[in-house]
């Protein structure tokens, strides 16, 4: 049935599936795409959402690769919203509200019309390898497919455990059975394994909800869009969210329902999602809060179904539903179904190289929660990573990896890498040093180049940003050169209450103002022409906007990103011996042994390597 040997096998078509084998087949190579069903292809297994804090920038990277997730995430979304505008563009995150079956349907057709990727409805039961290398899988019908790589993905399907009340049973997602088989294989092998856990909310009938006693939660007036591709439009039509909260009376009848928790009556042991904890685990922990909110998303254009967006849990069915019944807009909630925890296995991400490349299994690759991750947004960058890199490997052509300086997917890899994960990693700005320099405003600037490098993004991507670049630059240079009087800026500053000036200045100087908006400097008829003679769009003024308001942070952090560049130069021979280096602390060398770090910037990063150890390494290396 199957004679011919694939390029690249994915296994798995959640985000991280999905991605892989739409970058590898785009990129050329012959690929095959494993799943236990097809009709759940890119299913949004908890929330009907993309991106958000830190994730939104994360999906725009993503697109400006040439990754399928920001086209899907517009062509599915119901509503927009911008958020963290309050605060400065670093921070600034794109979220949608998606149609769920939409975003699969979508999905599903992109990939369909994807050339050089074929299909394949089974489960995956185990790898075939020889000399520490694979060749491709086995599936339970005892069927064996040939491969030079394989990108496993398998979410939360290995061994997956779910848990409502004292009920337990296995499955990978509610309705739908786990996969066994990979997981023991993979421990036979010297790789190291272990559990962790995550839940989602109830779905309700929205029909039974008052909406009159919420508050609404509407798009953004102006919406945009996650692509940069020009034949994807921002919506025109919307639909709003709603918020709700919990109270005293709601948390007391689900604490009635605690000794049944498999939360708390140990049946569940493994680690679940700090940034996303069940609703017993919020009132058990911050007891001191007499209320949470609820978010209450439609889960599509036509559907009634509604995701109760802040309610996740494990609870006996029946303390669910009464404790939502209490909730401000349920009094006459019916469910569609319950919420539940699911434990599954996942693999220390330590045991990857910087390309998802196992280190002890030539050819294969990890992607998505078997690393440790949760949130779709981070499986689909890895599974974009792995299937390039899966792709170069067959093609014999040199590793693609990001820096931490370049992507926040270089942030990601490179955190999981180095420092591995004990609980399932979410990313969020925080943990980028240079997010001044990896906005989502210009992750087509940073990327896209690289993405038209391997094959990915299109020659009309490219041109688009080159334009998109040379227009903002052009127009920062217009304030730069252009000066404005007293008698025309003052009326404009007094308006804003900021400081008025006695002479002609630059109109860059008056920008530069933290109050002072584009809408402020529209007021200048010379601004207002240049826009209209060059036709700027959107994204050319936020651009130029940006630029001029924070060039000192980002010249700063360009430097501070130099000299990080610098012992990102510094190469760590392969299988160095640590041991040697008698002056290194113990820990040090035990986990500089075990990580293998690729390069002296690396090595710094890791957990129990001090300051003192990388001088060690540094003089060691003639440095």
């Amino acid at each position: 049935m199957f004679n011919e040997v694939y390029d690249v096998i994915v296994v798995g078509a959640g985000h991280a599936g999905s991605e892989a084998a739409a970058s590898a087949a785009n990129m050329g190579s012959k690929t095959l795409l494993i799943t236990m069903n097809l009709q759940n292809i890119a299913q949004m297994s908890c929330n009907p959402a993309m991106g958000g804090i830190a994730k939104g920038q994360i999906v725009r990277e993503i697109d400006a690769l040439g990754g399928y997730s920001g086209i899907v995430s517009d062509t599915s979304a119901i509503q927009f919203k911008m958020l963290n505008k309050s605060k400065g563009p670093a921070m600034w995150s794109p979220r949608v509200q998606s149609d769920r079956m939409r975003f699969a349907e979508d999905w599903r057709l992109l990939l369909e019309q994807t050339k050089n990727l074929d299909f394949y409805q089974e489960m995956v039961s185990g790898l075939l390898i020889e000399n520490h290398k694979v060749v491709g899988v086995k599936t339970s019908l005892g069927l064996e497919i040939k491969a030079k790589t394989v990108v496993l993905t398998n979410g939360t399907f290995l061994n997956g455990l779910i848990h409502i009340g004292d009920k337990n049973f296995g499955g990978g997602r509610a309705g739908e059975r786990a996969a066994t088989g990979i997981t023991g294989q993979l421990v036979d092998l010297g790789f190291e394994s272990g559990r962790m856990k995550t839940g989602t909310p109830p779905r309700v009938d929205g029909r039974s909800l008052d909406y009159s006693k919420m508050i609404e939660q509407p798009g953004d007036t102006q919406p945009e869009k996650f692509s940069y591709l020009e034949s994807i439009k921002p919506l025109t039509e919307q639909r709003s969210c709603h918020m709700t909260y919990t109270s005293p009376e709601v948390h007391n009848l689900l604490r009635e329902g605690f000794d049944r928790s498999p939360m708390f009556n140990g049946r569940i042991q493994s680690t679940g999602p700090r940034y996303c904890p069940s609703i017993e685990d919020k009132i058990n922990r911050f007891a001191d809060k007499d209320r949470h909110q609820l978010f209450v998303e439609p889960e599509g254009w036509n559907t009634v179904e509604v995701y109760v967006n802040g309610f996740s849990t494990s609870l006996p069915e029946d303390v669910q539903f009464k404790a939502l019944r209490s909730v401000v807009g349920f009094e006459n909630v019916k469910f569609f179904r319950p919420g539940y925890a699911i434990e599954y296995d996942y693999f220390p991400p330590t045991q990857l190289k910087h390309t998802l490349e196992t280190k002890l299994v030539e050819g294969l690759f990890f992607a998505g929660q078997i690393n440790g991750t949760t949130g779709y947004e981070e499986a689909a960058s890895q599974g974009l990573m792995a299937g390039i890199n899966a792709a170069l490997k067959v093609q014999e052509k040199e590793e693609f990896i990001l820096k931490r300086n370049e992507a926040y997917i270089g942030v990601l890899v490179d955190d999981l890498i180095t420092k591995g994960t004990e609980e399932p990693y979410r990313m969020f700005t925080s943990r980028a040093e240079y997010r001044t320099l990896l906005r989502q405003d210009n992750a087509d600037f940073r990327l896209t180049p690289k993405g038209y490098d391997l094959g990915l993004a299109s020659e009309t991507r490219l041109r688009r940003m080159e334009k998109k670049q040379r227009e903002s630059d052009n127009f920062v240079k217009f304030f730069k050169d252009t000066s404005v009087t007293p008698e025309d800026a003052n009326p404009v500053l007094e308006s804003k209450n900021s400081a008025l000036v006695k002479q002609s200045d630059k109109m860059f100087k008056l920008y530069s103002r933290p109050n002072i908006t584009s809408e402020d400097m529209r007021r200048f008829d010379a601004v207002e022409q240049y826009i209209k003679d060059h036709d700027l769009d959107r994204e050319v003024i936020e651009q130029a906007e940006v630029q001029i308001k924070y060039s000192g942070y980002i010249k700063k952090e360009k430097n501070n990103a130099d000299k990080l560049s610098r012992l990102e130069d510094v190469k760590i021979p392969a299988n160095f011996e640590y041991t040697k280096l008698k002056s290194m602390s113990t820990e040090a060398i035990q986990k500089l042994t075990k990580i293998q770090p690729v390069t002296i910037s690396q090595a710094s990063r890791i957990s129990g390597v001090s300051p003192a150890d990388i001088s060690v390494l540094l003089v060691y290396m003639g440095r």
